[in-house]
C-alpha cells in the first residue's frame, strides 16, 4: 500500500490528506484508508459486509472526489466504513473505478470513533503523476 500523511497546516477547519501510491489503484486504496483513519480506529471494525463499488467520471480526479465522497455517504448512511478495498481504476475517459470492499457497521459499542467527515470539498484538491507513481492532495469537510 502506498503512503498518507495528514497535513496539519493545509486548512484550519477541515482535515487536509497528502496521499501517495505507486500507480492509481493502489493511490486510490490508500485514500479510502486515510478516509478511514479520519472516521474510526480500523481495529474496531467488524469485518461482516462485502459490497462492490463501481463509479464512472470523466476525469481522474473526479473520479477520486467521487470514491471519497461515496465512502462518506455509505458511513453517513448506512453507518458502514471499509477497512479493506482493492480498486482496480480502468479508462481513458471516462475513467471507470471497480472497487471490492471489506467492512462493517459502525456500532456504538465496540466501534472508536474519530472525527465525522461530512464531504470531501475542492479547495487545494490535486491528483498527479509523480517520479514514482501518483499523489494527491484531498481537503475533508469536517
Amino acid at each position: 500500500m502506498g503512503q498518507y500523511r495528514i497535513l496539519d497546516d493545509m486548512a484550519l477547519a477541515d482535515c487536509a490528506i497528502g496521499v501517495e501510491g505507486r500507480d492509481l489503484d493502489d493511490l486510490f486504496e490508500t485514500a479510502a484508508a486515510a478516509l478511514l483513519e479520519l472516521m474510526v480506529d480500523p481495529a474496531t471494525v467488524d469485518v461482516t459486509v462485502d459490497r462492490h463499488l463501481a463509479l464512472e467520471a470523466d476525469a481522474l480526479d473526479l473520479l477520486l472526489y467521487d470514491w471519497l465522497s461515496e465512502l462518506i455517504f455509505l458511513k453517513d448512511r448506512d453507518r458502514l466504513v471499509f477497512p479493506r478495498s482493492a480498486v482496480e481504476i480502468r479508462g481513458i475517459g471516462p475513467f471507470h473505478l471497480a472497487a471490492d470492499v471489506a467492512g462493517g457497521i459502525i456500532d456504538p459499542e465496540r466501534t472508536d470513533r474519530r472525527s465525522d467527515p461530512k464531504a470531501v470539498t475542492l479547495h487545494q484538491f490535486s491528483l498527479e503523476r509523480a517520479p514514482d507513481g501518483w499523489r494527491a492532495r484531498v481537503v475533508i469537510d469536517i
